[in-house]
């Protein structure tokens, strides 16, 4: 007979009632936590490799954990180097015994990082969200979307990880390379095409907002160090973005952040995860938690006595499900009988689950094994490539740049990142995140930049010289997760997986510090006509590497000995392109004048080096815009665009401030900005869209691309506000003479700020208007009036983004 919760014809809230009303406490708590595990397909799981296990485990242990059923499953196949078609074989596997051997018969939830594509073996390695926003291209980004949300699909994954919507305020920070950037509008943007093409118009597929909320804004770029900052400066920038996905795209899922906020962890945080998000907005996806963080509420930060207490405050707060295992979830039962929670509570937090469930058609699937993934497909490689492409950005170029395909001229290609895949991905790519001891066979289908310039300049005679490693021997096995500190000390309510003591040696620098290479770089570069340097960074998390979570640095001096390998081959005399690869802005120790040109490509995927030798030949044409400030100084930081007016201090700080600023690039023609005009100079407070039109020609010699970006200032507000604000942008592309109108259009709505009483409002008054070709260089000004009485307060769907339409004339 079949039970109204299993007939797919009934009402899901229908099919929820009747389903919460058959379950035992033990089945609810089951639906509110994840397992950590190695799937077999014979139904044999394991540990996850890399846990400690005090005693053996028999073949039925995790049978009999999950009898009552189970919520999530963490990264089933992104957590060993499993063929795919094996590991969704395995994963069926634990889903068909959830299915017909439990009592009520309730699927999982797969979910799987997807952040730079999905995170398992075979599946296409896209570039970083770094070079995701240096594109400044929304319906490419939706494309990335797109693919990746297919790649999980076929793989049974149901929930992604991503997108990161942390606003980049530190560079020393390690997950600076997981960002879109530093300006809150710009990430609100791509974060909400990312999850419109991952989802889908279904939303069968869960994307992650993450990670909830300021964790880029740590004490001195420090890993889960505590954050400062106050009401208004936490909702005009770091909550902004999440505030536009929830409305715009409206996500399946939010991630808290480990850290606290004047002494609240985000955790346990009522406001945040329930009063804000919930409440305000009208979220109505699922609250998980960053894995291990429900355990740290009670290991790191003290404001719990208990596993059972950490969970209870988690859960009240507005938590849904624990990631990535049950280490506090499994004491609820003692927290219910402690009083610490309440039954509605859990029944509250179920249903949500079990709605999701229900939305995802979880039900209806048959978890047969008849499928093969078909993963990095060429539609997918596809995208892949023309991120990259988009995302290079000309720093600087004394008109060395482009070089002829058919040049043949001797170039030395030089630098420790020059021919090491690895150097192109990021920490959340599966050849990274797994140090794997394989990683030659799983980066073999990454183009490096040797690779590409040898295809690219066949004519010339290209010559390679190492020149430096950054970290020459990768530590083989799974990397730590959050909270794995030492794992020979136990903790009351967190196992072996935690523990409550700091690590007090100092960790071991993986960072290369030979100079024996430099003089074979040095040769190479005086026996060519060129030489193009390979700077930057590689990932590695937990100080596995130079640059990804857990690997903060405090400097911004390139890694072990690339300045003094760079400086020696600029003193050769020979014409230097330097190419910084990485997740983070570095300086070159003053020789950014001595070079011929300077070009980011951030962490370009698997196509990187292809893109690279594209651009450096013009075969595609610069079209990359910096999402974050390069500081002149490590002294400079936390530095960014948008600063107030006082930020440099006074008198202003020598270190302070940008060689290469938010939104720069340059091209390889040259654009004119022309004839500002508003369509009008006064606009209504509630009704208003400040409407821009001006014209870009292009003056000089060739085709190129170029990103108008529109800036406007508040003259004078009730609080502080920053110098500039970008509210607007759009991509040109013009031929050699073209002239374009473009007209941008910014709702009034989007000119607010959060008064004294925490509230959204747009104030009269008037507002600058700057247009052009990056923060530092607007040549276009005007000023128009917001007509109004009085403050206006934004009522919960405000208009949010600012729309652009280019005319060729």
């Amino acid at each position: 007979m079949t039970r109204p919760y299993q007939d797919p014809t009934q009402p899901i809230p229908n099919r929820v009632q009747d389903l919460l009303g058959r379950m035992q406490l033990e089945e609810k708590i089951a639906q509110m936590h994840a397992l950590w595990l190695t799937l077999r397909e014979n139904g044999q799981h394991e540990p996850r490799p890399g846990d400690v296990v005090s005693t053996p485990i028999d073949a039925d242990h995790y049978k009999n954990k999950m009898k009552h059923g189970l919520g999530q499953i963490s990264r089933p196949l992104g957590t060993h180097n499993v063929d795919p078609t094996q590991g969704l074989q395995a994963l069926n596997a634990l889903q068909r015994f959830l299915r017909n051997e439990t009592r009520l018969g309730i699927p999982a939830i797969a979910h799987e990082e997807c952040l730079l594509g999905l995170m398992a073996r075979g599946a296409t390695l896209f570039p970083s969200p770094l070079a995701y926003a240096a594109t400044w291209n929304p319906d490419l980004i939706e494309q990335v979307g797109v693919q990746i949300g297919l790649e999980c699909r076929e793989v049974g994954c149901h929930q992604g990880l991503a997108p990161v919507l942390d606003v980049s305020r530190d560079v020393r920070w390690g997950r600076t390379e997981e960002t879109f950037g530093e300006d809150p509008y710009l990430v609100g943007v791509m974060a909400t095409r990312y999850v419109r093409g991952l989802q889908g118009d279904k939303r069968d597929l869960l994307a992650t907002l993450k990670h909830y909320v300021g964790h880029s804004f740590s004490e001195g770029g420090r890993n889960h160090a505590p954050v400062h900052v106050g009401w208004r400066e936490l909702n005009d920038v770091f909550l902004l973005p999440f505030e536009m996905v929830v409305k715009l795209a409206n996500p399946g899922a939010v991630m808290p952040a480990y850290h606290d906020i004047d002494g609240e962890p985000s955790h346990n945080s009522p406001h945040l995860l329930t009063q804000v998000l919930r409440e305000q907005w009208g979220f109505d996806g699922l609250i998980v938690a960053d894995y291990g963080g429900i355990a740290l509420l009670h290991l790191h930060h003290g404001v719990a006595e208990s596993a059972a207490a950490a969970a209870a405050l988690a859960f009240n707060a507005g938590l849904d499900i624990e990631l990535p295992d049950d280490e506090c979830a499994k004491r609820l039962a003692t927290a219910l009988a402690q009083d610490l929670i309440q039954m509605e509570k859990i029944d509250e937090i179920v249903t949500r689950i079990l709605t999701e469930k229900f939305r995802l058609g979880l039900f209806e699937k048959t978890f047969d094994d008849e499928a093969h993934p078909r993963l990095r497909k060429p539609a997918s490689v596809q995208v892949a490539l023309e991120v990259a492409r988009q995302s290079v950005t000309v720093l600087h170029n004394t008109g060395i740049l482009p070089l002829s395909p058919s040049t043949q001229q001797r170039i030395a290609v030089i630098g420790a990142t020059a021919h090491d895949p690895l150097a192109l991905l990021g920490g959340y790519s599966f050849p990274v995140h797994m140090i794997l001891p394989d990683s030659e066979a799983a980066t073999a289908h990454v183009v490096t930049p040797l690779q590409a310039l040898r295809d690219t300049f066949a004519n010339a005679s290209v010559r390679f010289a190492q020149g430096s490693y950054i970290v020459e021997t990768r530590r083989p096995g799974n990397p730590v997760f959050p909270g794995d500190l030492r794992k020979d000390v136990a903790s009351e309510g967190a196992g072996s997986v935690f523990s409550s003591q700091a690590r007090t040696e100092a960790p071991t620098s993986p960072v290369s510090q030979r100079v024996d290479l430099i003089p074979e770089a040095v040769q190479a570069a005086q026996d060519s006509d060129l030489a193009i340097v390979f700077v930057g960074d590689l990932p590695g998390l937990f100080q596995t590497g130079t640059v990804g979570e857990g690997s903060d640095t405090d400097s911004l001096s390139l890694p072990g000995v690339q300045q003094q390998m760079l400086q020696a081959v600029v003193d050769t005399g020979r014409p230097t392109i330097v190419v910084l690869t990485g997740g983070r802005p570095y300086n070159l120790g003053g020789l950014e004048d001595s070079v011929a040109a300077f070009v980011v490509a951030f962490s370009g995927g698997q196509e990187g080096g292809k893109a690279i030798a594209e651009v450096l030949s013009a075969q595609q044409m610069p079209s990359g815009r910096l999402a974050l400030s390069f500081p002149k100084n490590v002294g400079a930081v936390p530095l960014y665009y948008n600063q107030k007016l006082k930020s440099g201090g006074t008198p202003i700080a020598l270190h302070h401030g940008s060689r290469y600023p938010f939104g720069h690039g340059l091209s390889y023609t040259e654009f004119e900005y022309r004839n500002i005009r508003l369509a009008n100079d006064q606009v209504d407070i509630a009704t208003g869209d400040v409407t821009v039109h001006f014209e870009i020609a292009n003056v000089g010699q060739r085709a190129g691309v170029e990103v108008a970006q529109l800036y406007v200032r508040d003259r004078f507000a009730s609080v502080v506000r920053p110098v500039l604000e970008l509210k607007a942008f759009q991509r040109v592309t013009l031929q050699p003479g073209q002239v374009a109108q473009v007209t941008l259009t910014v709702p009034t709505d989007m000119l607010n700020l959060t008064d004294h009483s925490g509230m959204r409002v747009v104030e009269p008054g008037w507002f600058d208007v700057f247009v052009g070709t990056s923060s530092a260089h607007t040549p276009l000004c005007a000023a128009v009036q917001v007509m109004g009485t009085a403050a206006r307060a934004l009522p919960c769907h405000w208009r949010m983004e600012s729309t652009g339409v280019v005319q060729i004339m």
